[in-house]
């Protein structure tokens, strides 16, 4: 430890600091986000061949991809807050172990009932791990970059998508090796790797800036306070500081109506892509893994260009509508055109998926601190990624019903158009300028 003038002088300022801090953090989180979305959602490669194997209707299917998220939605709170009292290192290892065991376990699954049984244990079992980056990210990074770190993490999504539908489509081709099924192959196959990788978080990944070794002691005391700092403002201009103060946030209410209808357009998507493009024409698994992955491609260039830019409150509000205004208009265009024309039309909608997100959270980062930020994130996914279950079990009645993938896409349509209209009515102040307002306004009073 140096608090000398030469030393404190050689401390990167900002920028620097922000790109070490990504550097240094960002590929261990994003490595495992991937694992953590490509095992959650390779059901949906599988689906067809559930079926003719096991008898798993669409309708059981889109029921089963449901229940991940409504057992997944029941455990965040408690998850985020233990994450706070533990750190970040033992319980993301803890996640990452228990959800890659029973991924794999995917692969001894007899019916529908069985089905059920693992997708909820699957959901409880990762429950925590996007609302707990998204608390652990804001103890490294301020107000103006915290919508690009959530981005830069989010990519992991548009990666996993693009690795995984066509890696899943391959690994199905396994058919018959060993007397196993392709899809029994991909469970295995793509679940273990997050065991392999918890080892390595749990090695590498520190708690906090105060953990970390390599930043300087000085750099790192003075980011953590800077931080504090910024999160104790916002909470003071937002008067929210406690956990149940969140209930009454009516902004916090406001961008968890949002991100359900948000969460609806994307795991419609996940889900029945592989189905709505498996009925264009006779192909093999592998070609419809690569023509799923190309929503993803344009999800992941808007993730990595677009939040950038989301660095104040006026910003933030334009680019939040315009995100869900596209992902009405790219819906709608699946919707009704040709094979070629509604893959350009999911494309569309893809490429502000994690726009918004990365904006949706990074509201209540702005207006809560301490346990009441852990908790607030948490009920944000906890409420919001219900519609991780309405999405796909509505896609699933709709199909089971009209004997078409696509039908349900309507259903997605008009809960989206509403959430954009919700999104109008969202104050995304800068909390610096909201506290700096308040206090003027007492001084005067």
């Amino acid at each position: 430890m140096s608090d000398n003038p030469t030393h404190a002088a050689s401390v990167p300022p900002g920028e620097e600091l922000n790109r070490l801090i990504f550097r240094k953090l960002m590929p261990l989180l994003i490595a495992a986000y991937i694992i953590a979305f490509i095992d959650r959602t390779n059901i949906g490669l599988a689906k067809h061949h559930l079926e003719a194997d096991l008898g798993i209707s669409a309708a059981a299917y889109g029921l089963g991809a449901g229940l991940f998220f409504l057992a997944y939605s029941l455990c965040e709170v408690p998850s985020n807050l233990i994450m706070y009292r533990v750190g970040a290192r033992l319980w993301i290892t803890r996640i990452m172990v228990t959800w890659g065991l029973l991924s794999a376990a995917m692969a001894f699954v007899e019916g529908p009932v069985s089905f059920y049984i693992l997708r909820v244990l699957l959901g409880v079992a990762e429950a925590g791990l996007f609302p707990g980056v998204m608390l652990y990210l804001t103890y490294w990074f301020g107000r103006e970059q915290r919508a690009r770190a959530n981005g830069s993490f989010l990519v992991a999504v548009c990666l996993a998508n693009i690795m995984g539908a066509p890696i899943g489509g391959a690994l199905l081709g396994m058919d018959g090796l060993l007397g196993w099924h392709g899809w029994q192959w991909m469970f295995v196959l793509e679940g273990l790797p997050a065991v392999v990788l918890a080892v390595v978080v749990f090695k590498y990944l520190p708690n906090g800036p105060l953990d970390a070794k390599w930043l300087d002691p000085k750099q790192a005391r003075d980011l953590t306070a800077r931080l504090a700092k910024e999160q104790q403002d916002g909470a003071d201009a937002s008067g929210t500081h406690s956990f149940a103060g969140v209930f009454k946030d009516k902004q916090i209410l406001l961008v968890i109506a949002v991100y359900f209808t948000h969460q609806i357009a994307v795991y419609s998507l996940t889900y029945f892509l592989p189905s709505i493009i498996g009925e264009w024409g006779e192909m093999s698994d592998l070609t419809i893994g690569l023509l799923t992955a190309l929503p993803w491609v344009a999800a992941a260039i808007g993730t990595l260009v677009l939040p950038r830019y989301a660095t104040n409150g006026r910003r933030s509000r334009k680019m939040l509508f315009g995100g869900m205004s596209s992902m009405v208009v790219g819906f709608t265009i699946g919707a009704v055109s040709s094979p070629a024309l509604a893959l350009v039309g999911f494309c569309i909608a893809a490429a502000t998926f994690f726009v918004v997100q990365s904006i949706l959270f990074a509201v209540p980062a702005a207006r809560l601190a301490g346990a009441a930020l852990a908790g607030g994130l948490a009920l944000v996914n906890t409420l919001g990624i219900l519609g991780g279950f309405v999405g796909p079990f509505a896609m699933g009645l709709i199909e089971t019903a009209t004997d078409n993938p696509s039908a349900g896409l309507w259903f997605v349509i008009a809960l989206v158009a509403l959430g954009a209209v919700v999104s109008l009515t969202l104050d995304i102040r800068d909390p610096q300028k909201t506290a700096a307002t308040k206090n003027e306004s007492q001084v005067q009073a």
